[in-house]
């Protein structure tokens, strides 16, 4: 095991799915971590610990885990794993407590976030795009299907440093000198997949198989990419819709067995990340005079069943 020493104090902020991997893993490298969570987590972590559940183990991690966002005070590494329509009240409430030298990396869906944090709390946080398949089966355990990369940008010290620092949990980390684009990568896989998952509760692997399916994808890609060509954004490896499209169908692949966070949010009953996603691409694209009826038609009908969750 590392000596903690040799770590810096890390704390979650959000600490579900991807906050519960990504900090379980840096716990179980050695490193000292706390997770600011729901009360239903926090007291399944602090009674049984964590339960890592990866494909070559299941790892019960002692971590310290707590509702209270003044834990936040003495981190040097804050991994902000919030849901996206929380990203402004959860920065607003970290703020006061956050150490001016502390690192704050957005490991959230969308595009958005540090505009969002930045609006909200003055606080400047380093945009990563996270590709993870995770659930939590209940609380306090988590299990993790596949991938767990990271993507940070721009190159600078801080993002030099947290390359260096990922890589050390296990948790692969490259630095990209268009991470606006490959937030934008992100996005378009995650507008292609999560609805279609969502509203017909299929796997990854499932839509991957559907050959409506795949039109219907394809159609949300050719839609996606429009609006970014009128934003005058250029995505990483993606020149066409047939490369989009082969960047989305990877994901599908690679991640065969998961569901998508956006019907897990359904499944459990809460509200999902939709806005940020779908929603995102059609506001934009009324913005930029770019037609998108497939994403504005997903995320009307992803808030219309959202309606149906109860109070």
């Amino acid at each position: 095991m590392t000596n903690v020493a040799e770590w810096p104090r890390i704390v979650v902020v959000g600490a579900g799915a991807v906050g519960g991997y990504f900090g379980g893993m840096f716990a179980a490298a050695g490193a000292p971590v706390v997770m600011i969570g729901r009360k239903q987590f926090v007291e399944a972590v602090n009674r049984n610990g964590l339960l890592l559940e990866r494909t070559q183990a299941r790892e019960r991690i002692r971590v310290g885990a707590t509702v209270d966002m003044s834990a936040v005070h003495d981190a040097e590494l804050v991994l902000f794993c919030v849901k996206s329509m929380d990203t402004s009240s959860a920065a607003r409430q970290m703020a006061p407590f956050l150490a001016s030298d502390a690192t704050v990396v957005s490991l959230q869906n969308g595009v958005d976030n540090l505009d969002r944090i930045r609006d909200a709390a003055n606080v400047s946080a380093i945009p990563a795009a996270v590709y993870v398949a995770v659930s939590v089966p209940e609380p306090g355990h988590v299990k993790h299907l596949a991938r767990g990369d990271v993507v940070v940008g721009p190159p600078s010290e801080e993002t030099k440093y947290l390359a260096g620092i990922f890589p050390r949990a296990d948790i692969p980390c490259r630095i990209s000198d268009n991470i606006e684009g490959e937030l934008w990568v992100k996005l378009l896989c995650n507008c292609a997949l999560n609805s279609i998952s969502a509203l017909g509760q299929a796997r990854y692997g499932q839509i991957a198989e559907n050959s409506d399916a795949r039109q219907l994808m394809q159609t949300v890609v050719e839609e996606v990419l429009a609006v970014a060509r009128a934003a005058k954004l250029t995505l990483p490896n993606i020149a066409d819709p047939k490369a989009g499209m082969a960047a989305a169908m990877a994901i599908a692949t690679q991640m065969s067995g998961a569901l998508s966070s956006t019907a897990q949010d359904l499944n459990r009953g809460r509200l999902t990340e939709i806005d940020s996603l779908n929603g995102y691409v059609s506001r934009r694209g009324a913005e930029l005079g770019v037609n998108v009826p497939i994403n504005h038609a997903l995320f009307t009908l992803v808030k219309l069943a959202e309606q149906r969750l109860p109070p």
